[in-house]
């Protein structure tokens, strides 16, 4: 199953309309939880004729509530489905590009699941904006945990599908969740490796320890305020050598001449295009010592633990996180795929549906979640062509 693909895609850009509606929205309001009617919900993206969307919510093993849409195939009558469980981008809600990827697989005839983690979007937790690595590794597996029971699910046949930041928990919950049976990722972010070593691995040690001062130091701040600052996920340096410091994950307006990938991550995040009011990355930035347990806690240390279950690691031609993938291809052991797709970038693979290669997903999926009695079929009539000849 080795191999690098490149896709043949189309060039026209196709943008989804958003969707208007009025929903519940779960609000933490210091230590309790308040259900109150949001009026401004929606989603980046139609909702396919061939699918139903549900809300529903489930607890993760530290008793966290998590928010999650559940698309299910139409007139699927008696089947057990197989399944699937979405989240990411890091920052993005569960409204913006993992419901686009869950409402795109239910149409293929997949059970999907796509969540807000822990602390983000809809879902639980008492402080707002922080992410945990550990926590979101163990959201993909309670995920498992909720749409193994649905009556429509086979509860043998459940895959994984992590979006830029979200990739690398997906991967790391199933080094130690055999249930996961197959995984994908499209433009993954090593979240642990970006925050603690930055771009491409650019951070000298002598910068990485200013950043753990100054995380260090905010602490006390914190402490002493009784309050969570807010600050940039991943502290970047001047040209001075100057760390920068900001209170937004991306900015009000575009500075003149700006850098491409910040372009293109505030062309969907800023603007209609992909703008969402629960987003982290359309409205605010994250708690300032949200980078500390990313420092501490490296993902995907037991990699090759997920083999003999099969990978797929998509990634743009163009992308500037294209050497994630391509180092985790390196390092997984095999079953294997990296998809290429040219002369896409990361955020292309967002909600360009005219460029994510679905087809390729669908593949992946039916091949890698069949049941045991496909299989022994499948075997049978090998067998028996070989016999023919």
């Amino acid at each position: 199953m080795k191999r690098i693909t490149v896709l043949v895609v189309a060039s026209l850009m196709v943008l989804g309309q958003a969707n208007a509606q009025t929903k519940q929205r779960v609000k933490t309001d210091k230590a309790k939880t308040v259900i109150e009617e949001d009026t401004t919900e929606h989603y980046t993206f139609p909702l396919s004729d061939k699918v139903t969307r549900q809300e529903v919510t489930f607890k993760n093993r530290y008793g966290i509530t998590i928010a999650a849409d559940l698309y299910l195939p139409k007139n699927i009558g008696n089947q057990k489905l197989p399944a699937l469980i979405l989240s990411g981008p890091f920052g993005a809600v569960k409204e913006q590009s993992s419901g686009l990827y869950a409402n795109e697989m239910a149409a293929r005839g997949f059970a999907t699941l796509a969540f807000d983690p822990s602390f983000t979007g809809e879902s639980g937790g008492e402080v707002r904006n922080v992410a945990s690595p550990d926590i979101y590794t163990e959201d993909f597996s309670a995920a498992v945990d909720y749409i193994g029971l649905l009556p429509s699910v086979d509860r043998n046949r459940i895959g994984a599908i992590g979006i830029c930041g979200l990739s690398g928990m997906a991967l790391t919950a199933a080094t130690s969740d055999t249930r996961i049976k197959a995984v994908a990722t499209a433009s993954m972010y090593d979240m642990s490796r970006s925050i603690s070593r930055s771009h491409k691995d650019g951070y000298t040690l002598e910068q990485r320890q200013k950043v753990i001062d100054y995380l260090s130091q905010q602490r006390w701040a914190d402490a002493e305020k009784g309050t969570y600052a807010l600050g940039l996920h991943e502290v970047p340096f001047d040209e001075k050598g100057n760390m920068v410091k900001g209170k937004r994950v991306l900015p009000e307006t575009l500075p003149k001449e700006p850098n491409p990938v910040l372009a293109s991550f505030f062309d969907y995040y800023r603007t209609p295009r992909g703008f969402h009011p629960r987003s982290i990355n359309s409205t605010t930035a994250w708690t300032a010592t949200t980078p500390m347990s990313f420092f501490n806690f490296p993902m995907m240390a037991n990699i090759e633990m997920i083999s003999p279950r099969p990978i797929m690691l998509i990634a743009g031609e163009n992308a500037h996180s294209r050497y994630y993938s391509e180092d985790v291809y390196k390092m997984a052991s095999e079953p294997k795929e990296l998809v290429l797709v040219p002369n896409a970038d990361h955020v292309d693979l967002y909600d360009r549906t005219e460029v994510i290669p679905f087809d390729e997903l669908t593949l992946f999926f039916n091949e890698n979640l069949k049941t045991a009695k496909a299989d022994e079929a499948e075997k049978a009539r090998g067998n028996g062509s070989a016999n023919g000849r």
